[in-house]
């Protein structure tokens, strides 16, 4: 039976929390930071005057996004979409928080990575009533680690969703699962990561919250918008197995080995 040991898990732990590849400066909107660029990045694609502005805080440079934020990161969002900068676009507004969690503003989802702003995410860790775990493996064709295994269910929380809205919307699109089949659903807890992104001058800081279920025997989850390739259900010795061979998305590897494995 393959373990996870020590030495394992704080890779792990270690890969949820890395450094920018390269320099990145504190971005702004008002008195909130809400990200952070590439310094040179907002010099590089063509905006309008009274968009944003280079500044220095506390002897330190960074960015100020200037007059309504929301506004404003539209145009940026734009010409960073016209410069090839921004991932794969969702027409998707993501909350803007400072440091705090205080909401500020919304953003385009296919930007947040280039100017570092604060993500959060939902996954549903599902097990079945033998307690072996319902996983799924993501679509080929997916940005970010196509192919790879991933808990039940993830997704991104947009600014129109709460977090129940999120975890009961992503639950059926993914899985095509309604939460009033599930038996056992409960907040597991919350998980963070920082680290570069797969895109152009993108680093990624999210915060995600995760629940557990089990899903009643003859309850088959079945994917609806086309990014998952499979589900599979797989013992804790086949998913550990699987960790060990970087299989898992770091992700669904951080809530798995919370879950037990």
């Amino acid at each position: 039976m393959p373990a996870l040991d020590a030495a394992w898990r704080a890779a792990l732990e270690a890969k949820a929390d890395e450094p920018p590849r390269r320099p990145r400066v504190p971005l702004w909107a008002g008195a909130a930071l809400i990200g952070s660029v590439e310094p040179e990045l907002l010099r590089r694609v063509p905006l309008p005057i009274g968009i944003v502005e280079a500044c220095t805080r506390d002897g330190a440079p960074g960015w100020l996004v200037l007059g309504e934020p929301t506004a404003s990161l539209r145009v940026v969002a734009d010409a960073l979409r016209e410069a090839g900068i921004a991932h794969a676009w969702r027409d998707e507004q993501l909350a803007v928080t400072d440091e705090a969690g205080r909401v500020v503003g919304t953003v385009e989802r296919a930007v947040v990575r280039p100017l570092g702003i604060t993500t959060f995410a939902v996954h549903l860790a599902g097990f079945s009533a033998d307690g072996r775990h319902w996983v799924q493996q993501r679509s080929l064709t997916k940005p970010n680690d196509p192919g790879l295994w991933d808990t039940l269910m993830g997704g991104m929380v947009p600014a129109s969703d709460s977090l129940a809205q999120a975890l009961e919307r992503e639950t059926w699109e993914e899985a095509g699962l309604r939460m009033e089949q599930l038996e056992q659903l409960a907040y597991g807890g919350r998980v963070s990561t920082r680290r570069p992104s797969d895109g152009p001058a993108g680093y990624v800081v999210e915060y995600i919250d995760w629940y557990r279920c089990v899903v009643p025997d003859g309850v088959i989850p079945v994917n609806q918008d086309g990014e998952v390739a499979q589900f599979g259900l797989m013992t804790g010795g086949e998913v550990r197995s699987r960790l060990l061979r970087d299989e898992f998305t770091n992700e669904a590897a951080l809530i798995l080995t919370r879950c037990g494995v």
